[in-house]
């Protein structure tokens, strides 16, 4: 009897205890990783005019954070000529990177593209090219027969593929922009800003640096040699780091540039909208890649991997889960001006098996003078697997059987 009731109690026991381990919230709770201080330096921007230039809008920007470092009318809207190349050649990376084309694709030279007026490569009918040299034609030489080529492949048509250019252009925030041709060619109802112009330039450069290969390119050729690229971008045989990126001009929209120069661990970006002539706008590209170079440094804040934190995870095999970073944080900073910086480390407010391994779990926040200016994700740094109905009797029944036996 007595043996019998306390094989029933035990039983009531587990079951109670299996009854509340399901169904009782458990909050998540964040057991380390408290928030804590970085020295780093005091970061401010320039803006104004206070570089003196002539161009009608320009700007500067970290292109690892995107920080704008300085800036003039950089969000008025102007024309933007064969800096409008830059969405051409990004959107033909993109292609290129999910599969939709491949560099060795073949594009016949079609009559819109054999047309076209200004800068080219004068097509022939039945010629054909792969969209290797057309890339390098739109990179190195501007070339616009060359940008109608590329768009006619990726989406069909010039029309079709400035539909998209301006859908990529929404995607990324550029709100100050339109886009009515692939080339630049287009001055009435085409627009953009140093602003904007300066995030497409980001972009391409960052999601897909292999076009540095073009971008940096003095000289080029295609049809076996026979036709000459020389670049319209004269800085990229005098200025130390430049990377690329992109020339334009018509007579409506100046003379405009759209620079990118790297050096160590620091890539700059520079926008100048209507200078008053190719010299110039080179010379204040320069001058604001100088200023950029001289005055700011990224520094190495926290390294990929690094624990942050510990979550209790709900129902999961493990009582919790630790939390590291998903990459280097870099923060961009002034050189010479040491200050602090916060860090703020964020978990989600709860988690429940399964969690997988690299899972978002929380996020540091970095801020200076309670502005936000950087943040990385902290993700698991392994899995957890669910406590299921089997795993749990299993250790409920060896539990009793070891309580038995005493």
């Amino acid at each position: 009897m007595t043996g019998g009731y306390l094989v029933l109690k035990k039983i009531i026991i587990y079951s109670l205890l299996f009854a509340i381990i399901f169904t009782m919230p458990i909050a998540s709770t964040v057991l380390a990783g408290a928030d804590s201080d970085v020295e780093v330096f005091t970061q401010t921007s320039g803006s104004g005019n206070a570089l003196n230039l002539k161009a009608k809008g320009a700007i500067l920007i970290d292109g690892t954070t995107g920080t704008v470092l300085f800036e003039h009318n950089s969000r008025e809207r102007l024309p933007m000529a064969s800096v409008t190349k830059i969405m051409t050649m990004l959107l033909t990376m993109e292609a290129i990177d999910t599969g939709r084309i491949s560099y060795d694709d073949m594009i016949p030279a079609s009559p819109h593209a054999i047309s076209i007026g200004t800068t080219q490569l004068w097509l022939k009918e039945g010629e054909e090219f792969s969209v290797r040299d057309m890339l390098k034609a739109v990179t190195i030489r501007s070339a616009n027969d060359a940008a109608i080529m590329l768009a006619e492949k990726i989406a069909g048509s010039e029309e079709a593929f400035v539909a998209k250019m301006n859908e990529k252009a929404a995607e990324l925030g550029m709100k100050d922009t339109k886009f009515m041709d692939c080339s630049g060619l287009t001055d009435e109802g085409q627009y953009s800003t140093a602003y904007d112009i300066a995030i497409m330039s980001r972009e391409l450069l960052t999601k897909y640096p292999e076009i540095i290969e073009y971008t940096t390119k003095w000289h080029d050729t295609i049809r076996d040699g026979k036709t000459s690229l020389d670049n319209t971008n004269k800085l990229i045989r005098s200025y130390d780091g430049i990377i690329g990126l992109k020339t334009g001009y018509t007579e409506a929209a100046g003379y405009n540039l759209s620079a990118a120069a790297k050096r160590n661990n620091l890539m700059l970006i520079s926008v100048v909208l209507g200078e008053p002539d190719s010299n110039t706008r080179f010379r204040e590209s320069a001058k604001l890649l100088d200023y950029g170079f001289a005055n700011y440094e990224l520094a190495d804040v926290n390294k990929k991997g690094e624990e942050l934190l510990t979550i209790e995870v709900k129902k999961g095999l493990s009582k919790n889960v630790v939390g590291v970073l998903k990459s280097d944080v870099q923060l961009l900073l002034p050189k010479g001006y040491k200050g602090k910086i916060e860090r703020k480390v964020r978990a989600v407010e709860e988690l429940v098996a399964p969690v997988a391994e690299g899972q978002k779990i929380g996020e540091a926040v970095y801020l200076m003078d309670g502005k936000e200016i950087n943040k990385a994700d902290i993700v698991a740094q392994y899995g957890v697997e669910k406590t299921t109905f089997t795993r749990l009797l299993i250790k409920m029944l060896s539990m009793w059987f070891c309580i038995g036996r005493r």
